[in-house]
């Protein structure tokens, strides 16, 4: 994909979010190619991550542990793959139909997106933190409805309501799942939820 192409998709996923969702979901990508995408997308998401942390230091809110690029790039990538999970699962009781792979080029996408909008932060952040917080606020809302059409476009269920549910069931248990690994383990998440 060029780089026009990529801005012109990700104008097309705000103003058309079902169209590209569809799009995306005829690519019937390999499985190796969703795999490299998605660590594409970890290692590209910590990398913005940690310039963001650079240019607006003594932020502390994803916690000490996260200040490693190497702990939150494997935290995120947990994050996002039982995400994709959760959202596959989620959406069974619902009459869902998507296959683990059709969720995860839609949520990979998303995350690809998500570096563009940290890219964004990464320049306002030295500007205006004021700014910058309400970029993040409107890409998180924005990001919310992108996700929820995407859901009932691949899980077939033909209500935004009930794609909305299966997303709110799978954010739930993720979460509780998540929380119960990494406290096992002691480590402190932060925000990080907030931020897949």
């Amino acid at each position: 994909m060029t780089i026009p192409g990529f801005f012109r998709l990700a104008l097309n996923t705000v103003t058309a979010p079902r169209d590209v969702a569809r799009l995306l979901l005829a690519m019937n990508l390999p499985s190796q190619a969703l795999w490299l995408a998605f660590a594409l997308v970890i290692v590209l998401n910590t990398l913005m991550f940690s310039l963001s942390l650079m240019v607006t230091p003594g932020n502390d809110l994803m916690g000490p542990v996260l200040g490693s690029p190497v702990v939150f790039g494997a935290m995120l990538g947990a994050s996002v793959g039982a995400l994709i999970l959760a959202v596959t699962v989620c959406g069974r009781p619902l009459g869902g139909r998507a296959r683990f792979g059709e969720i995860a080029i839609l949520v990979i996408w998303l995350q690809a997106l998500r570096v563009l909008m940290q890219a964004v932060v990464v320049i306002l952040g030295p500007v205006s933190l004021f700014l910058s917080g309400i970029v993040i606020s409107a890409a998180s809302v924005l990001g919310i409805w992108i996700f929820v059409n995407f859901i009932d476009v691949a899980h077939e269920v033909e209500s935004l309501l009930k794609a909305g549910f299966i997303l709110l069931l799978a954010v739930v248990g993720m979460m509780l799942g998540l929380s119960v690994i990494f406290s096992l383990l002691g480590i402190q998440t932060g925000g990080l939820p907030g931020y897949v």
